[in-house]
């Protein structure tokens, strides 16, 4: 057997997946970068840890601090703590195992911590019913989001905003795309019947999976009959409201979910826009697997100049950077990560990118301005600022179940997103 494919002993993945949740918490590093740094073996476990104890930090660390009797001063031995709380959690059959595993892991990053280790977690299991009913007192525990998340989604979306902070840490439902040109979602439902794989219509053109499934078993997705892609993502390429013979700009393209499904529904001539080479690249992975052909351009969206040919769009699709906000339940690194501060950053690039691509649309196109982001400032309070500045634009209506115009926000069948269809007058 390759020893190089075993699983690393129980105590080397805690401490693994303690170093990268430090990582991503205290140093403000990207999840998947600080993963793909990790050695393969047990590399899909340390994931599942990082996942488990990100969706759950806010009570396992408030769980943490009430067991410690003063602070902890260092932070892989205080997040090894919460990791180590999630796995007993998690192992109910086990907890001794996962106590005397997390204390060896505990100890070869500090010896000092072994006792300190044992207490905590031995304490928990015997005060884990108290304590818990005391930290739930707490709304970062009782909601596991950082307190200017909750004060922020709270204030936006009064009626709603429980809700959306508890879809947001479920686990994601796996949707796809039935792609049109091979199909319809009832042939494609018959398709997974058959396959035995449970499954139901979530949407116009998409299917939502009982269960997850690697995507090499789906049936025809290597034939580009099916892409994996989240129900209200889907939602871009119809609000377009593209049309075959049209010129179209897809800014901000990559992976390219999002290109494929507009030239799914539309024979367009279309630019698939990115400013990463790696990612672009991604991009024509995709449109290969369905078949699909597009110009895939290097560039900058918010300078134009450097790669735009003068030739205007007749439509555009601005799939802006932004906060992720809405997406947390796939990247739950993202509540952690985020700072304040980086709304309005993200913000500022966005009030770049949207008018520079505005003087590419053409008189009468149309422009989808998108975001995955629940934050009003990232969505319909930067529309309302771009409007009062260009008399040539008119947000049009959108057909659709919204919590506010144009706003998604997470729920059982789709992450959340935001919308703005703009028309050039």
């Amino acid at each position: 057997m390759n020893q190089t494919n075993l699983q690393p002993p129980l105590r080397q993945l805690l401490k693994r997946a303690a170093i990268a949740v430090d990582a991503v918490v205290h140093k403000g590093q990207n999840l998947n970068r600080v993963l793909a740094e990790q050695p393969v073996p047990g590399r899909a476990t340390v994931q599942d840890m990082c996942y488990a104890s990100l969706r759950e930090y806010g009570e396992l660390a408030a769980m943490r601090d009430a067991l410690l009797t003063k602070p902890l001063t260092d932070r892989v031995i205080a997040t090894l703590l919460v990791v180590a709380l999630r796995q007993v959690r998690a192992k109910p059959d086990a907890t001794h195992m996962v106590v005397n595993e997390a204390v060896e892991a505990a100890s070869a990053v500090q010896p000092w911590a072994r006792g300190l280790t044992n207490a905590v977690l031995r304490n928990y299991l015997r005060q884990a019913a108290a304590l818990t009913t005391t930290v739930m007192a707490q709304p970062v525990a009782r909601w596991n989001y950082p307190q200017w998340w909750i004060d922020k989604v709270s204030a936006a979306y009064p009626q709603h905003w429980q809700a959306a902070l508890t879809a947001g840490n479920q686990h994601p439902p796996m949707t796809l795309r039935v792609n049109v040109q091979h199909g319809n979602v009832a042939g494609y439902l018959e398709w997974l019947q058959d396959e035995n794989i449970a499954a139901s219509q979530v949407g116009v053109s998409a299917v939502q999976l009982v269960q997850p499934i690697a995507v090499t078993a789906l049936p025809g997705f290597a034939d580009g009959r099916v892409s994996v892609q989240d129900a209200g993502a889907q939602l871009a390429g119809v609000l377009l409201d593209v049309h075959d013979g049209q010129r179209v700009l897809d800014a901000c393209a990559a992976p390219g979910g999002k290109t494929g499904h507009i030239l799914e529904l539309a024979d367009v001539s279309l630019t698939a826009l990115d400013s990463d080479a790696a990612r672009l690249q991604r991009v024509g992975e995709n449109l290969t697997r369905l078949a699909l052909q597009a110009q895939l351009l290097q560039g900058d969206a918010g300078d134009p100049e450097k790669w735009w040919d003068g030739v205007a769009y007749d439509r555009i699709l601005a799939d802006v950077p932004c906060s992720a906000s809405g997406v947390v339940r796939r990247h739950p690194d993202i509540k952690w990560l985020r700072r304040p501060d980086d709304i309005a950053q993200f913000a500022a690039q966005q009030a770049v990118i949207l008018p520079a691509l505005w003087q590419c649309l053409a008189t009468g196109g149309k422009l989808l301005y998108v975001t995955c982001s629940i934050f009003p400032e990232e969505n319909q309070q930067q529309i309302d600022a771009f409007l009062t500045q260009h008399e040539d634009a008119r947000q049009l209506p959108l057909d659709g179940d919204w919590v506010t115009p144009g706003q998604l926000l997470p729920n059982d069948n789709h992450d959340g997103f935001y919308y703005a269809l703009l028309e050039k007058i």
